[in-house]
């Protein structure tokens, strides 16, 4: 399950997005203006932010800009718009907004867009992580000398999948961190299908295509579990 904000100054589709995610299993958050999505980022933290432009205190470039400049976009975040035009979308991007989906949206491309927007979230968690100064050999002092202890081996899988990801092409490297990704919650949830939907917040259908598209041996986990 993951954390989406979104920000839409119109009542109607902030209650349509928030019923089609949270049938998806996502926790949704909603602001009707740029002053309670600050709140909202600053205090949920989301996985993926749906900004409208048009709004009548700030705008969404504008709110999209502040988080720029300041610092904290740190989540991927998609435009929303029925009047804006191909300039302003292609302002927003070069920004940093993920994707722009026009009014009215299709079910089709938003579903798209947020699954594209969540894995994007999930890509740069890893790569922060891995960028971040970690050592494999953690030493423990025990009865007057220095004894290493060294990660087991689903932590040194997480860790090598991190490892790889920077020297490839984004969409190779992308689906490659799912797929360590997926295959370590199998191994940690034992197989079960049910605990790892949960743990991943995706529904037990999705699930499934994910990983057969992916390629992940659903048989590993029960084999290898912990």
């Amino acid at each position: 399950m993951a954390n989406i904000l979104v920000v839409d100054d119109e009542h109607g589709i902030r209650d349509l997005l928030w019923e089609i995610l949270n049938d998806e299993g996502h926790n949704v958050e909603l602001a009707e203006n740029a002053a309670q999505a600050r709140a909202a980022r600053t205090r949920e933290r989301p996985d993926l932010v749906l900004l409208d432009i048009w709004m009548p205190d700030t705008d969404g470039v504008t709110l999209l800009k502040e988080w720029s400049s300041s610092g904290v976009l740190t989540m991927p975040v998609i435009m929303m718009s029925g009047h804006a035009t191909i300039d302003t979308a292609v302002e927003a991007t070069k920004i940093g907004a993920l994707a722009f989906l026009e009014k009215p949206i299709t079910l089709q491309k938003l579903l798209k867009a947020v699954e594209q927007g969540l894995a994007r979230s999930i890509l740069n968690k890893s790569l922060a992580a891995a960028a971040a100064p970690r050592p494999l050999v953690a030493p423990v002092e025990t009865m007057g000398y220095v004894q290493p202890v060294v990660a087991g081996p689903v932590e040194a899988g997480l860790q090598a999948s991190q490892n790889f990801l920077l020297d490839k092409p984004l969409r190779e490297a992308r689906d490659e961190f799912e797929k360590a990704y997926f295959e370590y919650h199998l191994s940690r949830e034992n197989g079960s299908m049910t605990r790892v939907a949960e743990k991943t917040g995706l529904e037990r259908t999705h699930l499934y295509r994910k990983l057969k598209q992916l390629g992940v041996d659903l048989t590993r986990g029960k084999r290898n579990g912990i």
